[in-house]
């Protein structure tokens, strides 16, 4: 039995993940770049490679919705065909004859996270480095101008008490890659601010640990915030952290990178204190390991509703799941919403429609059992 009911989910999933990723890529890409070709010149060649490239995002996104589109037309042709009429007779119950469904599905959720990891996020940033140099718009992978990066940190108060305050400010001019240019940096490390640092370019030395600023001036601050010395250099090291440069050195969306990249893009955005992009990184991450689950949401519930007595053929089934699609997406960009407003913690926005829909299914598995 097992065997017979997997075979018949394959063929309407294979189906199902052709269109549903091709209909995501017209709507998504192709039509866009019909619009480059035509408009900005993009050649034919770099449009079918950036196209190629999309596809695997799609794919993804087409793996939940194929396992519950295969899910409800298979049940829906056994239930139609009495053949769970004949299985139920033989004294098999509901909840073993949507096992099948329910292990595939699972299948489905592990092959659906390795692609999103593996695959996705590299195939996005390619299909973006492509575009871009095609239409001569390539951007740096780095902040260019007005860099401002704030360091925050456990501050020793004059009562002796530890809070959390800001202890640099860094503002550079220029980046090129290389080298910050136009720097100010307001030191308040101690119980005030005590230094002021200026430099006309500054670099990060690997072998040193340390930053090497070049022309600049350190005005040390008196507690009474006169100054008590000036110092100017022409070439001075400084021990300040690594942060800022691979602050400007990362400019990548969260779409073009994997779960591991994000925590290490975390690890820098923790020093500025920058709360809510640390939420949203946060959010993208529990979205991130949620998403594969939903291939496991809907071969349940599809599963369940194709076990319905009534007769429905493959146009209503396809109709009843865009309907679930829908209806799925769109509380999932509610929570997304809650999340980001922190009204949600980032687990609960990346989970509760899972959570959602997993109850679901199994309250209609129960009612329907019954």
């Amino acid at each position: 039995m097992d065997r017979y009911i997997v075979t018949e989910l394959i063929p309407p999933f294979l189906f199902g993940v052709g269109a549903f990723s091709s209909v995501g890529v017209a709507i998504g890409t192709l039509f866009d770049l019909v619009r480059k070709i035509t408009d900005a010149g993009l050649p034919l060649g770099i449009a079918v490679q950036v196209l190629m490239l999309k596809m695997p995002l799609f794919i993804a996104y087409a793996f939940p919705m194929s396992t519950l589109l295969a899910a409800m037309m298979t049940f829906s042709r056994l239930s139609s065909d009495s053949e769970l009429i004949a299985l139920r007779g033989c004294g098999v119950s509901l909840y073993r004859i949507v096992a099948p469904a329910v292990v595939l599905s699972l299948v489905v959720t592990g092959m659906t996270f390795l692609f999103n990891e593996l695959v996705v996020p590299a195939a996005n940033r390619q299909a973006t480095v492509t575009m871009e140099k095609a239409l001569k718009e390539e951007k740096p992978s780095f902040q260019e101008n007005n860099i401002f990066y704030p360091e925050y940190g456990e501050v020793t108060q004059p009562d002796g008490q530890k809070i959390r305050a800001l202890k640099r400010l860094f503002y550079a001019n220029q980046f090129d890659g290389e080298r910050l240019k136009g720097l100010t940096i307001l030191d308040w490390s101690q119980q005030s601010l005590n230094q002021i640092v200026t430099a006309e370019s500054a670099i990060w030395n690997p072998a040193q640990n340390t930053w090497d600023f070049f022309n600049g001036t350190i005005y040390v601050i008196s507690p009474d915030a006169s100054y008590r010395n000036i110092v100017r250099f022409e070439n001075q090291q400084l021990k300040l952290p690594r942060a800022p440069f691979d602050l400007v050195g990362k400019d990548r969306d969260s779409a073009e990178m994997n779960i591991a990249q994000i925590h290490e893009y975390k690890e820098i955005i923790k020093v500025s204190g920058d709360a809510k992009k640390l939420r949203r990184l946060d959010l993208r991450v529990q979205q991130k390991l949620a998403f594969p689950f939903i291939c496991l949401v809907f071969g349940l519930i599809g599963a369940v509703l194709g076990t319905r007595p009534q007769r429905t053929g493959k146009a209503t089934s396809f109709g009843i799941s865009i309907i679930i699609i829908f209806t799925y997406y769109l509380l999932n960009f509610i929570c997304e919403a809650l999340g980001l407003s922190n009204v949600l913690s980032p687990i609960m926005a990346g989970w509760l429609p899972n959570v959602f829909g997993v109850g679901t299914g199994a309250f209609l598995l129960y009612r329907t059992a019954r």
